[in-house]
């Protein structure tokens, strides 16, 4: 495979960890999910080659000649196009994500006064099913029952690979409730963070930064040397991540087009 970015690569490796299959060609990987098909970014094409990103009558045809059932459009780019209106007239959108990478272990602050923390285990996992499902019905961007059928299955592959020793859940609570969580997945050395949330009532705790370091402090015991994190490049979070020590890497492109 081509040279690609640390935020494709941990989303591969990630990807491979959950059962999904890569199939390479010259220029593009075919990612496919059976095990979760409403993971839109479980089926996608990741383009490899930057001379041809422009390119984007060729990859639309390539997705539909991979994806024929598809009703969404899905494709990775290894950078930013040069022409986006060739891609914008599709309906589709792009989207640059940030990715931040950090080579000595993020701290771990204390835990605010009146929270706990912990990594997630037995119930805890439908304490994360129900604020998912929850917090979606609250903002309404995903059809609600297909974004239940993929959270669903999403949070099981979580759970799975947190028995294998592959990643863990870490979540923050305010008395019984779950107030904050994100997920950490071991990708040979380098650690991926992952969907780090927080309650906007319980916003500016510093929950966030403590989840961070925990989930640091075991992927360190798990042989990690560096942790990645990637988050939209417009999200206010980015100040919290530079904070715990890390940097830019090469960001990471996404054209998509939602379900018609």
């Amino acid at each position: 495979m081509k040279s690609i970015t640390a935020g494709w690569e941990t989303d591969l490796a990630i990807l491979k960890h959950t059962g999904s299959s890569l199939e390479e060609f010259d220029d593009f990987v075919v990612i496919r999910s059976p095990q979760n098909p409403d993971y839109h970014w479980g089926n996608f094409i990741l383009v490899t080659n930057r001379d041809v990103v422009d390119n984007a009558e060729l990859w639309l045809r390539t997705f539909e000649a991979h994806f024929p059932d598809a009703k969404w459009l899905a494709i990775g780019l290894p950078e930013y196009p040069k022409s986006p209106q060739h891609w914008v007239s599709s309906g589709a959108e792009i989207e640059r994500m940030e990715v931040l990478n950090a080579h000595v272990r993020p701290a771990k602050p204390d835990i605010a006064t009146g929270y706990t923390s912990r990594l997630l285990s037995g119930d805890d996992w439908d304490l994360l099913l129900t604020r998912e499902i929850s917090e979606n019905l609250k903002s309404g961007e995903h059809d609600e029952e297909s974004f239940e059928r993929f959270i669903t299955k999403s949070i099981e592959s979580y759970r799975e690979l947190s028995e294998k020793g592959l990643a863990a859940w870490f979540g923050a609570f305010h008395e019984s409730q779950l107030v904050a969580d994100l997920g950490i997945v071991v990708c040979g050395d380098t650690a991926r963070y992952q969907s780090v949330q927080t309650d906007d009532r319980h916003r500016r705790q510093g929950l966030a930064s403590h989840l961070l370091g925990q989930a640091a402090d075991w992927a360190g015991s798990k042989g990690c040397k560096s942790w990645v994190i990637v988050t939209e490049s417009t999200n206010d979070a980015g100040r919290v991540y530079r904070r715990a020590g890390f940097e830019p890497d090469l960001e990471t492109v996404t054209v998509y087009r939602s379900e018609k």
